[in-house]
C-alpha cells in the first residue's frame, strides 16, 4: 500500500518553528499534525538569541565582533540547528508510521533574508538582532531539512494571501472559514503561524 502524501508548512519565530502537516485526502484538504518544533533550550540565552548575547559584549577597537561573539554566534547557531533536526526528525518518524510520505516541505520567509553577516547586522543598530534571531533560526530549519532530504520550497508571507486566492480558487474570507475549519481538528494552539503555515502547506499540495 503506498504512504499517502504529506507536505511539512512551517513558520520560523522566536526559539523555534510552527509546523503543520497537511494533506489532501480525497481531494479534501486535512491537517494531519499541528506542532511546535523548538531550536533553543529552555534557559539557554545562547540557543535562544545568539546575537543580542553576542551585540552586547566587548568588541574590537575598529567596533567589530570580538572572537568571543563570533564564538557564541557559531555555539548558538550550532545548537539551533541541532534541536531543529531533532524535532523535525521526529515529527517525520511519528508520520511515517502513520503511512505518511514526508518529502516536501514550505518554509515561509520575508524580504529580510538579503544579509549574509548576520553578527555584522546585528552590531549595527540596537533593532537589529531580533531581525537576526528570526533569519537564524530559518536557517536551522533549513539546515534540518537538507539534512532530512526534503525538498523545500520557500513562500513570501507577505504575498501568500493573494497566492493562496489564486491557487486554490477562493477568496479571502472563504480560505479564513475553511482555515478555521482545519484548526478545529489540529487541536489548539491554532492562531495566525498555525494557519500561515497551514495555508502555505495547502498552497504548495495543490499548485
Amino acid at each position: 500500500m503506498s504512504k499517502r502524501k504529506v507536505v511539512l508548512g512551517v513558520r520560523g519565530q522566536r526559539g523555534g518553528g510552527v509546523v503543520v502537516a497537511f494533506a489532501m485526502e480525497s481531494a479534501a484538504p486535512r491537517v494531519v499534525m499541528s506542532r511546535f518544533v523548538a531550536t533553543a533550550a529552555e534557559g539557554d540565552r545562547i540557543s535562544m538569541e545568539p546575537y543580542h548575547a553576542a551585540a552586547e559584549m566587548p568588541r574590537l577597537k575598529d567596533g567589530s565582533a570580538s572572537a568571543a561573539a563570533k564564538a557564541a554566534v557559531a555555539e548558538g547557531r550550532r545548537r539551533q540547528e541541532t534541536l531543529a533536526m531533532t524535532g523535525l526528525l521526529e515529527i517525520t518518524t511519528i508520520l511515517n508510521g502513520q503511512g505518511y510520505a514526508v518529502d516536501e516541505a514550505c518554509l515561509l520567509v520575508n524580504r529580510a533574508g538579503w544579509m549574509d553577516d548576520l553578527l555584522a547586522y546585528s552590531l549595527m543598530d540596537p533593532g537589529h538582532p531580533p531581525v537576526a534571531e528570526g533569519l537564524s533560526v530559518r536557517e536551522a530549519l533549513r539546515v534540518a531539512f537538507r539534512k532530512l532530504r526534503l525538498d523545500v520550497s520557500e513562500m513570501d508571507e507577505k504575498s501568500l494571501p493573494d497566492l493562496a486566492s489564486q491557487v486554490l480558487g477562493l477568496t479571502a474570507g472563504a480560505i479564513e472559514v475553511r482555515l478555521k475549519e482545519l484548526g478545529a481538528s489540529a487541536g489548539r494552539p491554532w492562531r495566525k503561524e498555525q494557519k500561515l503555515a497551514c495555508l502555505a502547506a495547502w498552497v504548495t499540495c495543490v499548485a
